[in-house]
């Protein structure tokens, strides 16, 4: 996936942020102050950032200026400032979008992968992290601290499923509807939102149980 700068006075909002982008499979990088956030971008091959403008030692669209001489990468301006001044100053500053807060983890979510599809950075989820837990979906497997997990293509297929709706409701017949009739499987549940990017650790094989006890 990518490798995204947050820049992000807050430190809730930012770890928020970072902990909702991880779970996404994005390798995060995060910046208190506008200083920090220049610094951290000259040394790394950033593919996009999300920037707060009221920053710390220099502001997010001075930020937004110095890297626009010399990358052209997705700019997020994610604010409390709401005013149509500010939200034009920052497109006249070259800034590709522009969130207020509070905002949607979804829809920021979205809005990511849209900027990164035009910038070309390729979003296919392979490798999947979640504390202990390693999936990889193009070898349909997975382990965890103890080692291999006993897991299905089936059980693969459908986490990866959930993992690309993160933050959405899917109904049976969403769920069914995504090639899953062709596997045969009958599923009899609905997906509580968030139950993958939710912060309470899920033990995996207890996740494993909740598919398949309301399977058959």
């Amino acid at each position: 996936m990518a490798k995204i700068l947050i820049v992000e006075d807050n430190v809730d909002t930012c770890e928020a942020l970072s902990e909702y982008l991880q779970e996404a499979g994005h390798e995060i990088i995060s910046a208190y102050d506008g200083t920090e956030a220049l610094e951290i971008f000259s040394q790394n091959k950033i593919d996009l950032i999300v920037l707060d403008i009221m920053l710390p030692t220099m502001s997010g669209l001075a930020v937004l200026n110095a890297v626009r001489k010399t990358s052209q990468i997705p700019v997020i301006m994610l604010t409390a400032l709401e005013d149509e001044y500010t939200q034009v100053s920052s497109f006249d500053c070259l800034a590709d979008d522009y969130m207020t807060k509070p905002f949607s983890m979804v829809v920021l979510g979205k809005r990511i992968t849209a900027l990164l599809r035009r910038a070309g950075v390729k979003d296919e989820l392979n490798i999947w992290k979640y504390g202990e837990l390693t999936v990889d979906f193009s070898g349909y497997s997975a382990c965890n601290q103890n080692g291999k997990i006993d897991i299905t293509p089936k059980e693969i297929e459908l986490l990866k499923l959930l993992l690309d709706h993160k933050g959405l409701v899917l109904s049976r017949s969403q769920i069914l509807n995504r090639n899953f009739l062709s596997l045969g499987i009958t599923l009899l549940f609905h997906i509580h939102k968030g139950i993958i990017g939710c912060r309470q650790a899920l033990d995996f094989l207890a996740f494993r149980y909740f598919l398949w006890y309301n399977t058959y």
